[in-house]
């Protein structure tokens, strides 16, 4: 037998007056902090989303609603079929399914159900968002290494370049 979550006051307050970001929870979106880099990266792929799946006919508490009473306010529980499947159908399947950092905090990985070209902004704010971290990164060392360093941003394979040749010719003094 499945088990579903139990229904609140606060899924009511959800559905009907939703705090912030809540308004896009339909989407199975979950920032909890609208501050920072991490939401400042997402924040314009949830847009995207929004307009692409919400039909101007349909307001947004009615798909909170269907989300909360079709899926249970998930991305793997289904409460009731028949409200999952509208949803779903309403929305046209675009779905945002998790985010989360690998490796590196700036490793930025997007999971999303959605036409191709939301998909291709997902990469490229994953790409944008490592490309960003790795050279600051990288900065920070040739900083380290050389306080008066000229530093060209845009590149990683050219600040790795500078990094490496700080760091051998430190080696060849020593």
């Amino acid at each position: 037998m499945i088990y579903t979550r139990s229904i609140e006051l606060d899924d009511f307050r959800y559905i009907f007056f939703p705090k912030g970001f809540e308004k896009y929870g339909y989407l199975g979106t979950h920032l909890y902090d609208t501050v920072g880099d991490y939401f400042n990266a997402l924040y314009p792929l949830v847009l995207a989303m929004d307009y692409e799946a919400k039909p101007k006919f349909c307001p947004r508490w009615f798909l909170r609603f269907l989300h909360v009473f079709g899926s249970d306010k998930s991305i793997v529980r289904v409460r009731n079929w028949t409200l999952h499947d509208l949803l779903r159908k309403i929305t046209k399947g675009i779905a945002f399914v998790d985010w989360k950092t690998k490796w590196e905090d700036y490793d930025l990985r997007i999971s999303i159900h959605a036409p191709e070209h939301l998909q291709n902004l997902a990469d490229d704010i994953e790409n944008g968002f490592y490309s960003r971290g790795k050279q600051k990164e990288l900065v920070e060392q040739i900083k380290a290494l050389d306080p008066n360093a000229s530093i060209i941003w845009g590149s990683i394979d050219r600040l790795q370049k500078q990094l490496d040749e700080l760091e051998d010719s430190r080696k060849i003094r020593n």
